[in-house]
Parts: C-alpha cells; sequence; structure tokens
C-alpha cells in the first residue's frame, strides 16, 4: 500500500537544482542537471507515487508521541468514565419482587410483663394502705416469753423489707401525751404502751395502753431485734407500722414455742416509754 501525495509548489528538478547550485556557489553543473533530468524522464514525475524518504517521514508523522497536556487528557477520559460508574443510583425494585418484611409482620409485639420499680413500690404501698384500714394482722399469734411476759411470735415467712404489723393506738399530740403519761404512772400495774415520733416537724405519740385485740402493742424491744418502725401517712394522716428488717423464718424456738419471736430494735426512731 502507499499514500498519494500531491507535489505542491515547486516540481523536485526545482528543489534539487536549487540545492546543488547552493553547494557550487550558483553555478549548477550540466551533467548533474542531465543525470536529474534524465532520471526524471526515465522514471517520470508522478506525483501519486511517493519515495521512500517521504513514506519515512508520513510514518514518523503517525508515529510521533502525542504532548504532555494531551497524554494527560487522555488518561482523564479513562478516569472520568470510572467515576461515573461509581455514582451510580440505586437499582430499581424490579416488578413482582417481595419487598422486605419485619418480624412484627409474622409475629405480634410482646410487651414484658416485668414491673418497673415505680410500678412494684406504689402496688407495695396500696398493699399496706388495705392492710392497715382493714386492721387484718396475718402470720401471727400471742405467746408467752419467758422473762418478758406475752409476746408476739411468727407463724408464717417474712421477707426482708415486708410490712408485718401496726403499732396501733390513739393518734395524740405531745400536749396530750404528757398528760395521759403522768396519770399511767400513778398506776405501775397498768403499763405503759406510749410510741413518741415526729411527724412534717411536729412531736406526736401513739397511745396503745388500752388492752385491745391487736397485736403490735405487745411486740417487745430487743437489742437484736428483727423489725423496725416506720411512718406510713395515709391521706395525711401518719401511722406507725413494723417491717421486717431482716427474714423471718416460721421455725420452732429454741425456748418450745411455735416460732421465733417478733421484737423491734430499741433504737427504732422513735421512744416507746
Amino acid at each position: 500500500m502507499y499514500h498519494e501525495v500531491k507535489c505542491q509548489g515547486k516540481t523536485l528538478k526545482e528543489t534539487y537544482r536549487k540545492g546543488a547550485g547552493k553547494k557550487n556557489g550558483g553555478k549548477i553543473v550540466e551533467g548533474a542537471v542531465k543525470s536529474e533530468d534524465q532520471k526524471d524522464k526515465e522514471g517520470g514525475c508522478n506525483p501519486s507515487v511517493p519515495s521512500s524518504d517521504q513514506n519515512q517521514e508520513t510514518v514518523e508523522t503517525q508515529k510521533t508521541p502525542l504532548p504532555a497536556d494531551s497524554a494527560e487528557e487522555a488518561n482523564a477520559k479513562p478516569a472520568q468514565k470510572k467515576m461515573v460508574k461509581a455514582k451510580r443510583g440505586p437499582r430499581k425494585k424490579t416488578q413482582g419482587r417481595t419487598p422486605n418484611r419485619k418480624v412484627t409482620d409474622y409475629y405480634p409485639v410482646r410487651r414484658s410483663s416485668r414491673k418497673s420499680k415505680s410500678e412494684l413500690e406504689t402496688e407495695e404501698r396500696r398493699k399496706i394502705d388495705e392492710l392497715i384500714t382493714s386492721g387484718k394482722e396475718e402470720g401471727m399469734k400471742i405467746d408467752y416469753i419467758d422473762g418478758k411476759g406475752r409476746g408476739v411470735i411468727a407463724t408464717k415467712h417474712f421477707n426482708r423489707g415486708e410490712f408485718v404489723v401496726e403499732y396501733h393506738g390513739d393518734l395524740i399530740e405531745i400536749t396530750d401525751a404528757k398528760k395521759r403519761e403522768a396519770v399511767y404512772a400513778q398506776d405501775p400495774s397498768t403499763g405503759c404502751y406510749m410510741y413518741y415520733f415526729q411527724y412534717l416537724s411536729k412531736t406526736y405519740c401513739v397511745d396503745a395502753t388500752k388492752e385491745t385485740n391487736r397485736l403490735g402493742r405487745l411486740i417487745n424491744h430487743s437489742k437484736c431485734g428483727n423489725c423496725q418502725t416506720k411512718l406510713h401517712d395515709i391521706d395525711g394522716v401518719p401511722h406507725l407500722i413494723l417491717i421486717a428488717s431482716r427474714d423471718i423464718k416460721a421455725v420452732p424456738h429454741p425456748r418450745g414455742s411455735e416460732g421465733p419471736e417478733i421484737n423491734q430494735h430499741c433504737a427504732a426512731g422513735g421512744r416507746k416509754v
């Protein structure tokens, strides 16, 4: 294969003549010119058939490397294509494909049966309110305690922090309590079951001296007591209750009674006279 190159301007004869003239100081050698003319006549000036030198020049022009700027642009084009491929949007869901479902679509939501601390405290408070207002005293009985006389023993198990019984009696202010205390002091056989305590920066007294069937008034004091007193108000009225300070197990007492004695700590936050 070959390329057709048109001879623009002067013919090859004239170019060779000029080159020869320059070499010979402007004098053209006839022999050289004639030899060139003869070559032209023999071969003919066919502009459509380029010489081997011209073919090499055209091939070299095609193989010349690109400039730096053009090379960078060429290298940047595939990078741009890669960036475009990376920025593809989300795939469209094909029609007929089932959507993702949650576990709750197949199984109903189950609410936790666990109760919070506040809910448990509210329930316990309501239970104590009911026991106080109803006057129920369960899991205890009166028994004779050696060296103390009458006392109260447990017939059921009480957990630590559980309500045991109310110290029930007449709720009076300190002025009335002092008057009653002076009267009880005149007859030592009567005994005294008065319990003083502070409520809303004011001193009150529960007088349980009067004989009743309530068990709270018969609970004795002890240095190693298993109950402690606590204030519990219902509609603004204070009540003295006994709470188990440790587990009270309903087991036979070493001294022969049916169960352990229920007693309260000496330093129980109040003063029993």
